[in-house]
C-alpha cells in the first residue's frame, strides 16, 4: 500500500509538471502577440512540432488524463465531502480543468487531427472577437488553470531549498505571464479585420450554437467527462450504502458527542462528516501528524498501523495509544481525544508558509547580570539600557548578514546562512560575534556613568540542520528555527559561564566557516539532551577572535 501511494504521488507530480510546462509555454506564446501576429505564429509552429508529435502528444494528453484520473480517485476515496475550504478548492479546481478545456481541445487539436485544418492564431483570436463570450470563457479557463497550477507548484516547492530566495523572481513571473498572454491576444485581435472568417475554432465552438441539435466533438468530450465525474459520485454512494449494510461502530469524542459511524470510515472522515473541526494540515494523507489522537477505549480491537502510519508515528516517537485519525478505521466502538487544537486559521497559514530543513548557523547571545541590573536601577532606567543593548546587537546583525529570529528577555537568537551558502553563513556568525563585542565595548563607554559595572555577554555558535519557517501567532509570525542545532547553540552559550569566557564555538561551526581555532582552548562538552559529546572552542574575549580571522583573511 505504501509503495502504491508513493507511485501515485509520483504520477501526480510528473503529470502536473508536464502540464505546467505546456501551459507556461502556451501562455508565453500568447504573450508574443505583443510583438506581432507573425511572431506568435512562428513560436506556435516550433511548439506544435513537439506537442503534435507522437511523443509530445503522449506526454501531454497522457499527463492530462492521468492527472484528471487521480482527481477522480481522490474524490472516490473521500467518505465525506466536508473538508476545509483549501482542500475543497484544490479538488474542485482539479476536476473542473478537463470539462472547461474539452471544447478548446476539441476545436483546436480535433480540428487539426480529424478535419486536417491547421487552426492558427488568426482563426482562434478571430473567433474570440467575433463571439465575445468565447473570449470571456477562455479568460476564465486561463485563470482557473493558472491558479490550480500555481497552488500545486507552491505546495511542491515550499519545502525545497532556494524556493524562498527565488520568490522575488518567481512571483512577478507568476503574476505577469497570464496578464501578458491576455494582452498579446487583445493586441492581435484589435488588428484583425472586423469580420474575420469563421473557421477553425469559430466553426467548432461558435457554429454549434446555431445548430443545437448537432453533437460536436466538444459536446461528446464534455459529456464523457461529466459522465465520469457522475459515475465517480455514484460509486461513492454505492460504497457508502455497502458500508452501512456492514454495520456501524460508536465513536465517542472527548467533547462528549457520540457518533454512529459506518464501518470503513476513518476517524477523521467520521468527525468531519459530523461537522466537528479536527486538525489535519496535510489533508489526511499521513504526511503530517497533526490529526493524531489518543485512544482511551477500544485500542485493543484496532487494526495495527500500516507502514505509512507507523512511519509517521515513529518520527514523533508516539506512544502505542496514539494513532493518526486519517489512517485509523475502527471496526468496533472507540473513544478518543484529539491531541492538537483544530485552529483552522493556523492550519491555513501553515499551508501557505514555507518550512523546511536547512543548513544554518545559530548564534545565541545573552546579557550577563541583567537581574542584578534590575535590582540596582529603576525599571525605566533598565528599559533604556536594554533597548540600547538590543539596538546595538541588531545593528551587528544587519552589519554581518544575520537574521533576528527570537527574543528571550535578555538575549536573542540570530540565524546566519538563510540567504547564503553554509560557509558564508558560518563565517558571518563569527563576524557577527566580533561586531557584537565591538559594539558592546562602545556601548559600555557611552554608558560608563550610568553603569555600576560594564555590560558583559556570552555567545554560543553552532552549525547544523534546523527546521526554518514561519512560527508564532497567526497574526504576527516570525521566521525562526527549531531543532537540535538551535538547542545546542543555546547550551553552548550557557557553557560560557562554566568556561569563564565570552564565546563558545563548536568545531562544526568553525569547520563550516573555514576558521582554524586551534589556538584557543578546546573541550569535549557533554551538552544536555545529547548523548555524544560536542567538541568546542572557548574564547575568553571575543576580541581575541579578530586576530585569528584577520590572519586567515590575509592568507
Amino acid at each position: 500500500m505504501r509503495q502504491a501511494r508513493r507511485w501515485e504521488r509520483q504520477l501526480r507530480l510528473y503529470s502536473a509538471l508536464a502540464l505546467a510546462v505546456f501551459v507556461s509555454a502556451h501562455l508565453a506564446n500568447h504573450a508574443v502577440g505583443l510583438i506581432s501576429l507573425a511572431a506568435m505564429e512562428a513560436v506556435r509552429e516550433v511548439l506544435a512540432a513537439w506537442w503534435r508529435s507522437a511523443a509530445g502528444s503522449t506526454v501531454l494528453y497522457g499527463a492530462l488524463l492521468v492527472h484528471f484520473g487521480l482527481g477522480l480517485l481522490a474524490l472516490y476515496r473521500r467518505r465525506t465531502l466536508r473538508m476545509p475550504r483549501w482542500e475543497f478548492s484544490q479538488l474542485l479546481l482539479g476536476l473542473s480543468l478537463l470539462p472547461l478545456l474539452a471544447a478548446h481541445i476539441a476545436a483546436t487539436r480535433g480540428g487539426w487531427s480529424l478535419a486536417g485544418r491547421d487552426v492558427n492564431y488568426e482563426a482562434v483570436i478571430g473567433a474570440f472577437f467575433a463571439q465575445p463570450w468565447l473570449l470571456a470563457k477562455q479568460t476564465l479557463v486561463i485563470a482557473i488553470v493558472w491558479g490550480h497550477l500555481l497552488v500545486g507548484l507552491h505546495h511542491w516547492l515550499r519545502l525545497r531549498r532556494g524556493y524562498r530566495r527565488a520568490m522575488p523572481v518567481l512571483y512577478p513571473l507568476a503574476v505577469l505571464l497570464p496578464v501578458l498572454a491576455l494582452l498579446g491576444v487583445l493586441r492581435v485581435g484589435a488588428g484583425l479585420p472586423e469580420a474575420p472568417a469563421r473557421t477553425g475554432i469559430a466553426q467548432t465552438e461558435s457554429d454549434s450554437r446555431d445548430r443545437p441539435a448537432a453533437w460536436t466533438p466538444a459536446d461528446v468530450a464534455l459529456a464523457a467527462i461529466l459522465g465520469l465525474i457522475g459515475a465517480t459520485l455514484l460509486a461513492r454512494e454505492l460504497r457508502s450504502a455497502a458500508e452501512r449494510r456492514r454495520g456501524h461502530y460508536r465513536l465517542r469524542h472527548a467533547n462528549g458527542r457520540t457518533l454512529s459511524v459506518p464501518r470503513g470510515r476513518s476517524l477523521l472522515e467520521a468527525v468531519r462528516a459530523a461537522g466537528i473541526p479536527h486538525a489535519s494540515v496535510c489533508g489526511g494523507r499521513a504526511r503530517c501528524t497533526t490529526c493524531r489522537v489518543r485512544i482511551s477505549e477500544g485500542l485493543e480491537e484496532l487494526p495495527p498501523p500500516d507502514a505509512l502510519e507507523a512511519a509517521a508515528l515513529a518520527r514523533i516517537e508516539a506512544p502505542p495509544n496514539v494513532r493518526l485519525a486519517c489512517q485509523t478505521r475502527p471496526q468496533t466502538d472507540l473513544a478518543f481525544t484529539p491531541l492538537l487544537l483544530p485552529d483552522t486559521r493556523a492550519g491555513q497559514r501553515i499551508q501557505g508558509v514555507s518550512g523546511s530543513e536547512r543548513d544554518v548557523t545559530a548564534l545565541f547571545v545573552d546579557l550577563r547580570g541583567s537581574t542584578g541590573l534590575g535590582e540596582q536601577r529603576l525599571p525605566y532606567d533598565v528599559l533604556f539600557i536594554l533597548n540600547r543593548f538590543f539596538a546595538e546587537m541588531a545593528a551587528a546583525l544587519d552589519e554581518t548578514g544575520g537574521h533576528y529570529a527570537q527574543f528571550n528577555g535578555d538575549g536573542l537568537l540570530a540565524l546566519y546562512g538563510l540567504g547564503t551558502g553554509r560557509g558564508r553563513g558560518a563565517r558571518g556568525a563569527l563576524d557577527g560575534a566580533l561586531a557584537m563585542g565591538r559594539r558592546l565595548g562602545e556601548l559600555n563607554r557611552s554608558l560608563e556613568e550610568e553603569l555600576p559595572a560594564p555590560l558583559r555577554i556570552g555567545i554560543g555558535i553552532h552549525f547544523g540542520t534546523a527546521i526554518v519557517g514561519s512560527m508564532g501567532p497567526p497574526r504576527s509570525p516570525i521566521v525562526s528555527a527549531i531543532g537540535d542545532t538551535i538547542n545546542i547553540a543555546a547550551r553552548l552559550e550557557a557553557l560560557t559561564k562554566d568556561y569563564d569566557c565570552e564565546l563558545v564555538v563548536s568545531a562544526t561551526a568553525a569547520q563550516a566557516a573555514g576558521a582554524t581555532l586551534d589556538a584557543f582552548p578546546s573541550y569535549r562538552a557533554l551538552v544536555r539532551g545529547k548523548q555524544d559529546e560536542v567538541r568546542v572552542y572557548a574564547i575568553a574575549r571575543i576580541s581575541d577572535l579578530r586576530g585569528t580571522l584577520a590572519v586567515e583573511a590575509d592568507e
